[in-house]
C-alpha cells in the first residue's frame, strides 16, 4: 500500500483513497502513479465489483500541485501521467464511485466527471479555476463539461471559476446525491456494497454500452447493445437471476 494512496478492501469494495491531506491531495508525479497502480490493483482483482474514490481530509484534490512549480512539459505530463488515470477510471468494468469531501479542483474535477457515479458531502463544491490562472481546462474537462451542460453553460461556469455547490452539482447532473459531510463515506461504502450485489457481467456491460453511446450513433449503440446482449443471455449469473426472480429470493451473482 502506498503511503500517499490508501487501498482498503471493504468485502467485494475497494476504496482507493488519496493521502495527501497537508497538500489537499494535490497531484504529483508520484500520486498520479500511484493511483494509476491502485486501480489497476482493482481492476485485477476479480474479487472486488465496485470502486470508490476518494481523499483523505478537507477535499477530494485541489488538482495539480503548483508548490511543486510548474512544468513547462506539461502536455507530455497530460498524455503520459494523467491521461492513463482517466482510462483507467473509464475502462475498468466495476462501478466506480467518486466521494467528494470539502472540494475537487482542477483537474481533480476531471477526475470525478470520470467516475460513473458522484456522490458529494453537501458542503463541498466543484471548480475550474483555470483562467484565474491563465491556463485553459484540461484531463478532459472541457469535454465532460460540454457533453454534460451544453456549451454556453459550460464555458460560463469555467470562465467566471464558480465553486458549483453539491446541491447545484446535483440539480446539473454534475452528482448523483448530495449527503451530509459527516456521513459521506459511510453513504459511498453503502452504496458501493448494495450495488456489488448486483450482477458484475451486466454492471460492466452496462457501462461500456453507456460510455460507447457517448462517443458514437444510435445505430453503432444499437449494434453493442446486441452483441452485448447476446454474450450475457444464457450465462450462469442471467440463470441464477431468472431462477431468484421466480423463487423470490436475492440472487447470488458469481461474475459468470
Amino acid at each position: 500500500m502506498s503511503e500517499i494512496v490508501r487501498y482498503e478492501r471493504h468485502g467485494a469494495v475497494a476504496v482507493i483513497t488519496l493521502s495527501r491531506p497537508d497538500s489537499m491531495n494535490s497531484f504529483d508525479t508520484a500520486l498520479r502513479a500511484a493511483v494509476v497502480e491502485e486501480f489497476a490493483r482493482a481492476r485485477d482483482d476479480e474479487s472486488v465489483r465496485v470502486v470508490v474514490f476518494t481523499g483523505e481530509g478537507r477535499c477530494f484534490s485541489a488538482g495539480a500541485d503548483l508548490k511543486a512549480g510548474i512544468d513547462r512539459d506539461v502536455e507530455t505530463i497530460l498524455q503520459t501521467e494523467y491521461r492513463p488515470i482517466q482510462e483507467a477510471i473509464a475502462s475498468i468494468p466495476k462501478p466506480v464511485i467518486a466521494a467528494v469531501p470539502g472540494s475537487a479542483a482542477g483537474i481533480g474535477f476531471s477526475m470525478v466527471l470520470q467516475c460513473d457515479l458522484v456522490l458529494m458531502a453537501d458542503n463541498a463544491f466543484l471548480l475550474s479555476p483555470f483562467t484565474t490562472i491563465s491556463l485553459v481546462p484540461d484531463g478532459g474537462l472541457n469535454w465532460m463539461l460540454v457533453r454534460q451542460l451544453g456549451y454556453r453553460r459550460a464555458f460560463q461556469l469555467s470562465v467566471e471559476t464558480e465553486r458549483i455547490s453539491a446541491a447545484r452539482c446535483v440539480e446539473l447532473g454534475l452528482a448523483n446525491k448530495a449527503v451530509p459531510a459527516e456521513s459521506l463515506q459511510q453513504a459511498a461504502l453503502d452504496w458501493a456494497q448494495a450495488l456489488a450485489k448486483r450482477a458484475p457481467l451486466s454492471l460492466a456491460a452496462t457501462k461500456k454500452a453507456m460510455r460507447f453511446a457517448a462517443d458514437n450513433d444510435w445505430a453503432a449503440s444499437y449494434d453493442l447493445e446486441a452483441r452485448l446482449q447476446g454474450e450475457l443471455l444464457g450465462s450462469e449469473d442471467n440463470q441464477e437471476g431468472i431462477d431468484a426472480f421466480f423463487e423470490k429470493r436475492e440472487p447470488d451473482f458469481k461474475g459468470r
